[in-house]
């Protein structure tokens, strides 16, 4: 991997761990703060809604070139998971939250057209999958490291770690984040002539319908883990490890399957995976195997997703409109994740805390993602430029 996308997936690591780790040390921070499960979900939400104010940075940062937004953006995710490790009650938990989301929507916007940029021509899909590899390795060990931590140590310790992350990708993004001109400065209005076209909104949004859907479920899954699978909470974080696992895995193959095949019809794909596995999660009792199956099953769609939904994005907005559009993705995925952790926690208090429900509220959202993903395959990717892809092989 070039060192440029090493940095980016540093970068993608550290804001990956921050907004996922709350789901695996939810228990004990709702104990410290002294509120129950479904309100401890209101920290998650709090990330969310900070990601979806932070794509403000990019419209009044415009003229800013790449290296130094992303800079910018790590700082303020230092900031944030230090203000999160000293937390004394749920209000300053909440406003800490809030501040580590801020850059994380900006920064995989302008992460993904540096990683298009210094791409080989023909692997921009696999280059944008390596960088969001820092998010799902944040998963993959990074939320399992954080959840061991809470476990046997403070989940304070899991911030603190966060922290130290970010200091140290600021100097990685210094030394190999190649300088990148600006975006054509087509105005505070220009940046957003590409959401004047219904294609934008659609794939927009399947990623909110779709999270929303996932994240009903995902936001609980470590009391989910214990209560419907069975598992004591010392076997979390290895649990929390495999779906880091398929999110990698996922992340991989979606990323190969984008640069031979339709954008969107890949991310209709992923999608149908995550709603199936849904479906599953409340039809099938619980035990150790299906819990397992499950978790890595929808981690996987999960992210088989993003770099096809964070390519469509970044190409809608050609013009001077890249680094907002591709950003958006992650405002309407953090959006999703808010909305869906409310429903989830509604679900829960509705079913008297049964745990198969959540899975319940997030398959109808699912279902309406893959609607939207392959009406946009079919209005606008009926050419796949096959043809012209052809070429001569001698025997």
């Amino acid at each position: 991997m070039k060192k440029s996308l090493l940095a980016l997936a540093s970068g993608a690591f550290i804001l990956g761990a921050a907004e996922f780790v709350m789901m695996g040390i939810l228990p004990q921070t709702a104990e410290a703060m002294h509120v129950d499960i479904p309100t401890a979900g209101h920290f998650i939400s709090a990330y969310a809604i900070g990601v979806c104010i932070g794509t403000l940075i990019l419209v009044f940062g415009r003229k800013i070139p790449p290296k130094q937004l992303i800079i910018m953006f790590m700082v303020i995710a230092f900031v944030g998971n230090v203000l999160s490790a000293f937390s004394v009650n749920a209000p300053m938990l909440l406003a800490a939250r809030f501040i580590s989301g801020l850059p994380h929507g900006a920064f995989f916007g302008t992460a993904t057209l540096i990683a298009k940029t210094v791409a080989d021509k023909g692997k921009e899909a696999q280059a944008v999958s390596a960088m969001v590899t820092g998010q799902t390795v944040a998963n993959m060990i990074g939320v399992p490291a954080g959840t061991l931590m809470s476990e046997f140590l403070s989940w304070r310790l899991a911030f603190i770690v966060l922290s130290a992350w970010a200091a140290m990708t600021v100097f990685l993004a210094l030394a190999w984040v190649p300088a990148i001109a600006p975006v054509k400065d087509v105005g505070l209005a220009g940046q957003f002539r590409f959401l004047r076209k219904p294609g934008p909104w659609l794939i927009l949004g399947a990623v909110f319908t779709g999270n929303a859907g996932v994240f009903c479920w995902w936001s609980y899954v470590s009391p989910w883990l214990q209560k419907t699978g069975g598992y004591d909470s010392d076997m979390v974080p290895f649990l929390m490890m495999l779906a880091g696992f398929g999110m990698v895995v996922g992340g991989i193959i979606g990323g190969r399957i984008t640069d031979n095949w339709r954008h969107a019809g890949t991310a209709a794909l992923g999608q149908a995976i995550s709603g199936v596995g849904l479906l599953l999660v409340f039809l099938v009792p619980g035990n150790h195997v299906s819990a397992a199956i499950f978790t890595f099953w929808i981690a996987f769609g999960l992210f088989f997703i993003s770099a096809p939904q964070q390519l469509l994005m970044t190409e809608s907005g050609k013009g001077g409109g890249e680094l907002l559009a591709g950003a958006a993705v992650q405002v309407a995925f953090n959006f999703g994740n808010a909305v869906g952790s409310m429903v989830g926690g509604g679900m829960l208090n509705l079913s008297g805390m049964n745990y198969h429900f959540t899975a319940l509220g997030g398959v109808p959202l699912a279902v309406i993602a893959v609607a939207l993903l392959t009406i946009y395959s079919m209005r606008h990717e009926t050419h796949t430029d096959a043809l012209e892809r052809m070429r001569e092989i001698t025997v």
